[in-house]
């Protein structure tokens, strides 16, 4: 054999070491695959999980729905309420401008000599108009607060004065300067009066 011969003969054998992988190699590279149980248990494992999930986001999903619903609920009847309102008290400012009619068809009475046979006839026609008017008002929530034989209350009287009064308590009401109203049951002028000591 010559020296190139045996060149090749070494070549040869190296390369089919280095290319040939022994048994305990192939062993080493493939994982050991897990068994059929194994991989049962972990998909029944992830199905569970994904179960769980499924629950909490339909849960999730139900709670979200129930507040949408109150929400809306509550939303309508805001708007029922402010419609109410609105409707209630959409006259106040008219109303407000028919209370110096009224004081001053009340002030016309009071004026007018009751007890002369030629004003019967105008008396007359003011009670009629008043009283009128008065019965109008009212149809539409405008109604007088009554202060005869009552106790002084904040929230619908105005005390401008106080009185040394034998006849009265302490905080009764002994003269109504100017009437008050309310509309709907709120107030839009007070009555002023003047009180006992």
């Amino acid at each position: 054999m010559t020296e190139q011969d045996k060149n090749m003969s070494e070549n040869e054998t190296n390369e089919t070491n280095i290319d040939t992988p022994t048994e305990e190699t192939i062993e080493q590279e493939t994982p050991a695959q897990p068994s059929l149980e194994e991989q049962l248990n972990a998909k029944d494992t992830r199905i569970a999980e994904l179960e769980q999930a499924l629950q909490l986001a339909k849960k999730n999903e139900s709670e979200a729905m129930i507040r949408a619903r109150a929400e809306i609920d509550n939303v309508r009847k805001r708007v029922e309420q402010d419609v109410d309102k609105a409707r209630k008290f959409a006259l106040e400012k008219f109303s407000n401008e028919l209370l110096p009619v009224i004081d001053n068809l009340e002030r016309a009475l009071e004026s007018t000599d009751k007890t002369n046979p030629e004003h019967k006839a105008t008396v007359e026609g003011l009670e009629l108009t008043l009283k009128s008017f008065l019965d109008t008002v009212k149809k539409f929530g405008i109604e007088v607060i009554n202060t005869e034989d009552s106790q002084l209350n904040p929230d619908v009287h105005q005390a401008i004065s106080m009185v040394e009064s034998p006849e009265h308590q302490s905080g009764q009401i002994v003269n109504t300067i100017q009437k008050g109203y309310t509309l709907n049951g709120r107030l839009i002028r007070p009555a002023m009066v003047i009180v006992a000591k």
